[in-house]
């Protein structure tokens, strides 16, 4: 409810800045908007922007840094029992009594706790009120002297095009920002890890087995951490799923895209591409439950009726399943490719006698290809990047092998083990965790890289 009723008042106060605005706009000109240097639309957004922009960045510093200052509260407020903990046990404490006090649903709690979740409710109840007042003052005054700044002159449609633009700037701003900070988080998690075991022993060998580290310090601890951290098990069993599904997904896809395209009729194509494109909607728990309960019984049953021994979780029957799934990118991606070719190539390779297949083979698809190339790469990083469908249908066993009729796994379903449970951050098996997910992001960028120097290199003879 209280939510609501923030949005209500936000909506209100937005209305009427820009209602004062845009009205005042009016009256400074007696009704005739013609002599204003901007729109009386622009003068009620420069209201607008003036008074909300200081109350924007006070209530997103007060969300930064509010939950510090509740924590040093509370820490004065409990006194030496709680400094009489240690720097960890303090830090999960506040943590467990700041989740007690925002749920609501506090059970048997200790004397010390209650006090906490106590003085993290009086905190926000109290500085709540406050932070309301100021950002209805901040508003208010800042929408006022902008309405008294407004004149026939006055360059508001300047001032909105430049905060627009500012907003803009920001919006890119914290894309890359988020990009950089994931990169240099797994950079430095991933220096830590390399210290408790030798980058080359992680990258290139054979043994994963995260549950037998060590912990410790000293060349003794790294030299029997790199025993149980070789990742190239994982790194195989990523390859290979991601492989089958490839071999699925593009020819499907691309057959798909081509018929959509050139052969179905309008009818057709408005059923078929809808119910192909439903494949990328489906939840991948479903694509895992249909992989355990379905598809993998039948490998495992039909390979029995041959004299083969598949097991129970193989790698063919995720490669499969999620083959399906990535079809929509390839089929969707290489469709709208083929369809933006000009028409005027398809007419021309037509009035020089070929016919609509060789059409297809020899015009048609050389122009498309730097688009193709794109949608099998983005196939991919989707493929490398899944992890339900491997859990349920490949299993958990990091064994090095090519066979695609035996269990493996992949790094995503290692870097989701490697962080579930209760363990120390610090500990080597959870920061092997980021040296895999680091591995990960630079098998995707080369990915990217390699997509981005076909359509560089192809694009223009098609222009």
């Amino acid at each position: 409810m209280q939510i609501w009723l923030t949005l209500l008042a936000v909506i209100v106060a937005v209305g009427g800045l820009y209602y004062a605005g845009r009205s005042r706009a009016f009256a400074v000109t007696n009704g005739d908007a013609t002599i204003l240097h901007s729109n009386p639309a622009f003068h009620g957004g420069m209201v607008v922007i003036s008074g909300m922009l200081p109350a924007v960045f006070v209530l997103l510093g007060w969300t930064i840094f509010s939950r510090y200052f509740a924590d040093a509260s509370v820490s004065a407020l409990l006194g030496e029992e709680f400094n009489a903990l240690s720097e960890l046990e303090q830090g999960a404490f506040l943590r467990s009594a700041f989740g007690l006090s925002q749920s609501q649903q506090i059970g048997d709690v200790s004397s010390l706790q209650n006090k906490a979740i106590e003085g993290y409710s009086a905190f926000f109840a109290s500085t709540t009120l406050i932070l309301q007042l100021v950002l209805a003052a901040l508003i208010f005054g800042g929408g006022y002297l902008a309405w008294r700044q407004i004149r026939t002159d006055l360059r508001a449609r300047q001032f909105v095009e430049r905060a627009v633009s500012f907003a803009l700037i920001a919006a890119s701003g914290v894309a890359i920002l988020t990009t950089l900070g994931i990169v240099l988080s797994l950079i430095f998690e991933s220096i830590n890890f390399f210290q408790k075991v030798p980058f080359f022993e992680f990258l290139f060998g054979t043994h994963w087995s995260p549950q037998s580290a060590f912990e410790g310090v000293g060349s003794d601890t790294a030299h029997r951490n790199s025993e149980v951290f070789g990742a190239i098990p994982i790194f195989a069993g990523t390859l290979l799923i991601t492989t089958i599904a490839i071999l699925v997904a593009a020819p499907v896809g691309l057959m798909s895209a081509i018929y959509l395209s050139d052969y179905a009729t309008p009818n057709v194509r408005a059923i078929a591409k809808p119910m192909l494109e439903i494949l990328a909607g489906i939840p991948t728990v479903v694509y895992g439950f249909f992989a355990a309960l379905t598809v993998a019984p039948f490998l495992r049953n039909s390979g029995e009726s041959i004299g083969l021994s598949v097991s129970s979780e193989s790698a063919l029957a995720a490669g499969l399943v999620m083959g399906i799934m990535i079809i929509p990118f390839v089929s969707s991606l290489s469709d709208d490719v083929i369809n933006s070719v000009p028409q005027s190539l398809r007419d021309g390779s037509a009035g020089l006698g070929a016919t609509k297949s060789e059409t297809i083979r020899r015009v048609i698809l050389p122009a498309a290809l730097p688009g193709i190339v794109s949608a099998l790469m983005l196939a991919i990083s989707r493929a490398i990047g899944e992890t339900m469908i491997v859990v349920m249908a490949a299993g958990l066993s990091a064994n090095l092998t090519a066979n695609p009729l035996e269990a493996v796994t992949t790094v995503t379903v290692q870097i989701v083990t490697l962080l579930v449970g209760d363990q120390e951050f610090d500990s080597a098996k959870t920061l092997a965790a980021f040296a895999l997910g680091l591995v990960l992001f630079c098998v995707t960028l080369m990915l990217n890289i390699v997509a981005l120097r076909v359509i560089q290199k192809y694009r223009e003879q098609y222009d």
